[in-house]
């Protein structure tokens, strides 16, 4: 089987870490980066093709899939340029920069509709938060009663200056940029949010995107989740409570490229009569990050063995994408400052 011809658009720290996985796929080959620090056109020695803009390498390279690795700003229009070139797309979270870009990307999809198109949640292929959904699922601790997430990073994130700083060009802020994965996971576990109330901050860094955000929101059901993104921790936090009718889950930690957020974790416990609020656990410690191997696997099976996305399709990105919108709308200050509005633009899905 001739292995696929995959296109890495952007190449900095994640698309070096995605290049990784897909060479050491039996079926996948990178025949081409692109990178505005390239400076030029050329072959690298290796005999794969480096391009300065993605433009060219989406439209000169000979591919048969592109890694769209690119900034908040241009990652939308790099997938709706692949989809059209008859292109497979794998793009890195989120989306784009707002519903807008996601919207024009799914007219895109529906164009092309026998390509595949996954985004980049790794954090639901991380072992331990594979093992807690299937403890839910499974039913043994009784439904979910509440969530509680907290996802911050240290002051040593470039917030300060650069695209990331900039509401044009990114979108938002800790929470679009990070808290995306906190969000993605509270749906994961507890569905969609129909109430939502927040306080939105940009008092520390005092850049027009946000350095801290904090939402309060109940499902239909009455699942109710607590939710601080912060880019003001100073130490790196990742941490995920799950209250269920006979017990609880904690996710701590979570492996990183920086290795920053501690061991990743996690914690059972399963409460009874009589513990007197200190019931038994048993806590799990994961040494390995798979997430990012099985992500690039997961999109080859859909190319090549027509499979279809399991995590990650369009539509649950769009899911996401509007609760982040709504969470930063449900903040009547921040509403007004930006203009947003109440009403979620409409997006086909």
């Amino acid at each position: 089987m001739r292995k696929l011809r995959v296109g890495i658009a952007g190449y900095g720290v994640v698309g070096k870490r995605r290049r990784l996985h897909i060479d050491a796929h039996p079926g996948l080959a990178v025949v081409a980066l692109s990178e505005e620090k390239f400076g030029r056109d050329a072959t690298a020695p290796d005999g794969v093709q480096q391009y300065a803009d993605y433009r060219d390498l989406i439209a000169k390279q000979p591919l048969d899939a592109v890694f769209v690795c690119l900034p908040n700003y241009l990652a939308a229009d790099a997938t709706v340029r692949a989809l059209e070139k008859g292109l497979h797309v794998f793009c890195e979270k989120p989306p784009g920069r707002d519903l807008a870009d996601i919207a024009a990307v799914r007219a895109a999809e529906r164009r092309r509709p026998k390509l595949a198109l996954k985004y980049g949640f790794n954090h639901r292929y991380h072992d331990s938060v594979r093992d807690a959904l299937k403890l839910v699922r499974s039913g043994k601790l009784g439904r979910i009663l509440n969530l509680n997430g907290v996802y911050g990073k240290s002051h040593i994130i470039p917030f300060d200056k650069g695209w990331r700083a900039e509401r044009k060009q990114a979108g938002g802020g800790i929470l679009l940029d990070q808290g995306i994965h906190m969000v993605d996971l509270m749906r994961l576990f507890a569905g969609d949010f129909d109430e939502v109330r927040s306080v939105i901050s940009n008092a520390y860094w005092k850049h027009d995107v946000e350095d801290n955000a904090y939402a309060l929101m109940k499902t239909r059901s009455g699942i109710v989740a607590l939710l601080h993104s912060s880019a003001t921790s100073w130490r790196h936090r990742f941490n995920l409570d799950i209250t269920l009718e006979k017990g609880a889950l904690t996710l701590s930690g979570i492996l990183s490229g920086s290795k920053s957020y501690g061991a990743e974790t996690l914690t059972v416990s399963i409460a009874a009569k009589g513990d007197a609020g200190d019931p038994s656990e048993t806590t799990t410690r994961y040494n390995q990050d798979n997430s990012w191997r099985d992500e690039v696997r997961e999109f080859a099976d859909c190319v090549l063995k027509k499979k279809r996305v399991l995590h990650g399709d369009s539509l649950e990105a769009l899911k996401t994408m509007e609760l982040i919108y709504r969470i930063y709308c449900a903040d009547p200050a921040w509403k007004k400052k930006y203009r947003l509005s109440d009403r979620i633009p409409k997006v086909t899905r």
